[in-house]
């Protein structure tokens, strides 16, 4: 099983729209997928039209209480299980400091799922906090969408930071540039000199459009409501950047 978490300090970047297109890209791929949405803003369960089964699941699952298999809910797609978030996610840092290996219980949680999915994608909140060390121990990659400007290498040389002094092991990072225009100077020029030799820059970048903020209406992935837009077709380059090989097509 392949946990990817989506991931950035800054809010606002782009980490829900890439969760919940690659999600759907690697079940339509024939992939087992979950995506589990960790924001208490539940976005991406609003998108896939779901709503928790009971509230406050957040607390049930991190003691216990509740087995992480009733929490999963089916999606209109096939292949494609969601954990739902919902407000009283906004609590689960202080839920994680009461639990056993703190820093651990989200990898231990997802480890009972193992068998069942090939994918897991984690949408994550925008902060750094006890959540964001359990996110380091289950994920294996972190991807890190960042709008061209100063800020956000500064932001993303805080996470390398961040990221090099968690206990091992640690997840591979891999950045991309999100919510592109190419017609402003100021993100020319932060693609164009941004550091090499560090945090893996991802070559796809994803524009600045207005089909991916539709996706709230249309409570769908761009992907699937608009698989032949330029949108869906950079979330598709994306994907075939950082699906491992083993996870290959199954039609």
């Amino acid at each position: 099983m392949k946990v990817y978490a989506t991931y950035n300090i800054k809010g606002g970047v782009g980490k829900t729209a890439t969760a919940v297109n690659l999600a759907h890209l690697a079940a339509r791929d024939g992939q087992r997928t979950l995506l589990w949405d960790l924001d208490p803003q539940g976005a991406a369960t609003y998108i896939f039209r779901v709503r928790p089964r009971v509230k406050g699941g957040g607390h049930g699952l991190v003691t216990g209480k509740r087995p992480l298999e009733d929490a999963l809910k089916g999606t209109d797609f096939d292949r494609l299980d969601l954990l739902p978030a919902d407000f009283s996610y906004r609590n689960m840092d202080l839920e994680l400091d009461d639990a056993k290996r703190r820093t651990r219980r989200l990898g231990q949680l997802l480890d009972g799922v193992a068998d069942e999915y090939d994918v897991v994608f984690l949408d994550c909140p925008p902060s750094i906090s006890l959540m964001s060390e359990n996110v380091l121990h289950a994920a294996d990659t972190l991807l890190v969408p960042l709008i061209p400007a100063t800020l956000s290498l500064r932001t993303l040389a805080q996470l390398e930071q961040f990221v090099a002094e968690s206990d091992k092991p640690r997840p591979d990072l891999v950045a991309f540039f999100s919510m592109v225009d190419r017609r402003k100077r100021l993100h020319n020029d932060v693609i164009e000199n941004i550091p090499r030799g560090g945090t893996r820059v991802a070559s796809t970048e994803i524009p600045a459009l207005s089909i991916i903020e539709q996706m709230a209406e249309h409570r769908a992935p761009v992907t699937a409501f608009a698989p032949s837009s330029r949108a869906a077709r950079c979330y598709e380059e994306l994907w075939d950047e950082v699906r491992p090989p083993h996870l290959t097509r199954r039609g």
